[in-house]
């Protein structure tokens, strides 16, 4: 065999062996480095929730999962939003000053967009047990001012129905309000704000 036809064989079976090694390894790259990717459940964890309020009656309650945290919304009735001004002077913060508990556009007297929808992650403030629904008026075992909202069973924390913290309580806070917004009269769309929608 003569010496250019040699040169010429060595660098073909160089050529191909640096392109097998080569593809060799995009082809163990590609899977690795798409292991990185989160999982769809991770990435369903973070997605907005969607939520028909349609069949939500008033002075009904929902509860649904969002982050991995439980979100209650609660369709207040007229009756409802006229006692939440009853309970202001037995409450820890009644003017949510507290910033990082709820979006700017929920910092009024009704904590939401919409007054008749509150919308609240449902862990108490104190260990994060999740409070009760207790709509009703003067129950005995709440007492004659109790005007409606959530109890904690798990050490007494008490909120109004707005999820604003009574005094008192070994809870230290409100009930925190996640970013939301409504596509429509009845969509609300739990994890998105309000100008994130727009």
């Amino acid at each position: 065999m003569s010496e250019p036809s040699e040169l010429n064989r060595r660098r073909f079976f160089a050529v191909a062996t640096g392109v097998t090694a080569a593809l060799g390894a995009v082809g163990a790259a590609v899977p690795f480095l798409s292991s990185w990717q989160p999982s769809a459940r991770a990435r369903a964890l973070g997605a907005p929730v969607e939520v028909d309020l349609s069949k939500l009656e008033e002075g009904a309650l929902m509860r649904v999962i969002w982050r991995g945290k439980p979100v209650s919304v609660l369709h207040r009735s007229g009756a409802m939003l006229e006692r939440l001004s009853n309970s202001d002077a037995k409450l820890r913060d009644p003017e949510s000053e507290v910033e990082d508990q709820q979006p700017e556009y929920a910092r009024n007297p009704t904590r939401s967009v919409k007054p008749k929808f509150l919308v609240v992650i449902s862990n108490c403030t104190h260990l994060g047990c999740i409070p009760v629904s207790r709509f009703e008026v003067a129950p005995a075992d709440l007492g004659p001012d109790w005007v409606g909202g959530f109890f904690c069973p798990c050490h007494g924390s008490k909120f109004d129905l707005a999820g604003r913290v009574y005094a008192g309580v070994p809870a230290p806070s409100n009930l925190v309000v996640p970013p939301h917004s409504y596509v429509g009269d009845n969509t609300l769309l739990i994890g998105v704000d309000t100008e994130e929608a727009a």
